[in-house]
């Protein structure tokens, strides 16, 4: 039939373009060595987009609170170093098991509303638990942040560096090994619902499948997931301050997902590397005025590419082949 178009289910095979988005880091690690800290941290918060991608993206729950879940994890970590367990790999999934229970505590109070009920959800529970870790600066340490954090070795082996590189391998692993989960988890039959979720919730039921559950499970391990990268910010930095639970760290990672693309698996790793770059070498030339250029960038991305940088380059590359078709 003439203007018919074929859709395809994703079928979970690994492109080029991943493989080679995957090697990058390798490079990256021998031609700048200079800037592994910088790395490590677009790892980590690469990780943490891409927590938020799983349900936003996917499901399609809003938030403006999930720096909540990467502080409980941040804290969860930080407090078992700085009391005698530095063990990094059981410390790093404690994070993401108490986040993750927190996550499935406040999803019963997230999933009953729909996009402004959530956001205002979402932004209450952090603003809670950011005044709560405020207030208890006895255990947190307070605004002068949780320090006195000794780290193991990583496997007994590896001892974390002044100059970055254990803890460049070391995000960048845990990053790879989640990303993995994660890339499984979409490409699944409970991956795709979650697009039904998206894109038809109202649909779903007729199938016979539970939203409601689905949306629990979804937020869960999404909270799960920004719970490891919290406590793999604070193993790397030796360091937890008040400000991984603020609401300023849930908008950045609301603009790198929409830089990057949502429900792109890729787009919060990519916008989060934009961000962090774009913010590293924009405050160095005006440590007052930087977030203007961010701003400007985010408007001409959010006018000129839908979807993100990814998304952008796929309608460019839809447009080529159409082209050539001609």
């Amino acid at each position: 039939m003439t203007g018919s178009q074929t859709y395809r289910l994703p079928d979970g095979r690994w492109q080029k373009a991943e493989i080679v988005f995957w090697l990058l880091p390798i490079v990256v690690y021998f031609v700048a060595s200079d800037y592994l800290l910088l790395a490590s941290q677009i790892f980590i918060v690469g990780l943490f987009a891409l927590s938020l991608d799983l349900i936003l993206g996917y499901a399609g729950i809003v938030s403006l609170g999930h720096a909540a879940f990467f502080g409980v994890g941040a804290y969860t970590a930080g407090l078992l170093a700085s009391h005698g367990w530095g063990e990094p790999l059981s410390g790093l999934l404690l994070g993401g098991i108490v986040a993750a229970l927190v996550g499935w505590v406040a999803s019963f109070m997230v999933v009953r509303g729909r996009d402004l009920t959530q956001l205002m959800v979402t932004l209450g529970i952090g603003l809670m638990l950011f005044e709560a870790a405020n207030k208890a600066a006895f255990i947190t340490g307070g605004v002068d942040g949780l320090s006195g954090m000794a780290m193991d070795k990583v496997l007994g082996i590896f001892e974390f560096d002044l100059y970055g590189k254990v803890a460049y391998w070391y995000s960048l692993a845990v990053l790879f090994v989640v990303f993995l989960v994660v890339r499984r988890t979409v490409y699944s039959p409970f991956g795709l619902g979650l697009r039904g979720l998206h894109y038809g919730p109202k649909r779903m039921p007729a199938i016979g499948a539970s939203v409601y559950r689905r949306q629990v499970v979804v937020f869960t391990v999404g909270a799960g997931v920004a719970g490891i990268a919290g406590a793999l910010l604070a193993q790397t930095t030796q360091f937890v301050g008040l400000d991984s639970l603020s609401f300023h760290r849930s908008a950045e990672l609301m603009i790198m997902l929409v830089l990057g693309g949502t429900g792109r698996l890729y787009g919060g790793l990519v916008g989060a590397a934009i961000f962090m770059v774009a913010q590293n070498y924009l405050a160095d030339l005006n440590p007052v005025y930087w977030q203007f250029w961010i701003g400007l960038l985010l408007v001409l991305v959010v006018m000129f590419a839908h979807g993100g940088v990814l998304g952008g380059l796929a309608a460019l590359r839809q447009r080529r082949t159409k082209e050539a078709t001609k």
